[in-house]
């Protein structure tokens, strides 16, 4: 924030810090990223529970509450999660996947007890949020990442629905709080996903058609859109990074939106071209 004077800051705690609270064995391992205890049935569910989830989760807050005072007062602070679902992925499947192919295999085979974890993952995730929220977290923000793996209507049920109920939820507990949602990958779908869920800020992947977006997703109430430049793009040479902001924020049109990339900063990226970047967009401004 100091360097690049971004608008905003968010707190980025590793997704998997939810299944930890919750008592899922949880490590990571060089090269190869988190491991999990795997999730394979009832008895596993049963063993998790929700009953230490603050105390476990107070570096958490206490790091908001710190950053809340130090961060210049214009600078807005924003809280993450990762959703019921991809939660939930990396849980069955005991570790990253491309195709999460155990956890959609135990959805179709077992639906109650997939269920059953959505659920316990969906009041976790509300109130990881909500204290979130109360410790200092301006905006929050759901990280659904693996949402593009599902099909419909597994789509509907193990992601919009759920994250649905966390947002009304939050709605409700603090409605002056927005809400962005991530749902990584559902192409088409991002139409359903904004006519269902009531979040004010809707996170769009590198795939998606700015100008389809902002002609298409939804209006009424106005929802704002929030994305996506391709991170390969800081990687560039200059004239093609400011030529891809430009498009972008040219395609939004009259749309409230928030800048930003279409997923993560990638580890090679150029401390020059994220300055490049914001330097840009600065003289866009107005």
């Amino acid at each position: 924030i100091r360097r690049y004077g971004f608008d905003a800051a968010i707190l980025f705690s590793d997704i998997l810090v939810v299944p930890d609270a919750l008592g899922v064995e949880v490590r990571f391992v060089e090269g190869e990223g988190p491991k999990l205890a795997p999730l394979a049935g009832a008895g596993d569910l049963a063993r998790l529970a929700t009953g230490n989830l603050h105390a476990h989760l107070e570096p958490v807050y206490a790091t908001l509450r710190g950053l809340r005072t130090a961060l210049p007062p214009d600078v807005a602070l924003i809280g993450f999660s990762g959703a019921p679902w991809t939660l939930a992925a990396y849980m069955v499947e005991g570790g990253g996947s491309r195709e999460f192919a155990a956890a959609r295999r135990m959805a179709r085979r077992d639906p109650d007890l997939f269920s059953a974890l959505i659920d316990l993952l969906s009041a976790a995730v509300l109130d990881y949020l909500s204290a979130q929220i109360e410790a200092g977290a301006e905006v929050v923000q759901l990280f659904d990442s693996w949402a593009g793996v599902l099909p419909e209507p597994e789509l509907r049920r193990w992601s919009i629905e759920p994250t649905r109920r966390i947002v009304s939820a939050l709605r409700q507990r603090h409605p002056d709080t927005p809400v962005i949602a991530f749902p990584r990958g559902i192409g088409a779908s991002y139409l359903s996903f904004a006519q269902e869920v009531p979040v004010q800020g809707l996170g769009l992947d590198t795939t998606v058609p700015i100008s389809w977006a902002a002609q298409t997703l939804r209006r009424d109430p106005i929802l704002c859109l929030q994305g996506n430049l391709d991170p390969m793009a800081l990687l560039g040479d200059a004239e093609s990074l400011t030529a891809e902001a430009g498009r972008i924020v040219s395609a939004y049109g009259d749309r409230p939106f928030i800048f930003n990339l279409g997923h993560g900063v990638i580890q090679e990226t150029p401390p020059e071209s994220v300055a490049r970047l914001v330097d840009h967009l600065k003289s866009l401004d107005g």
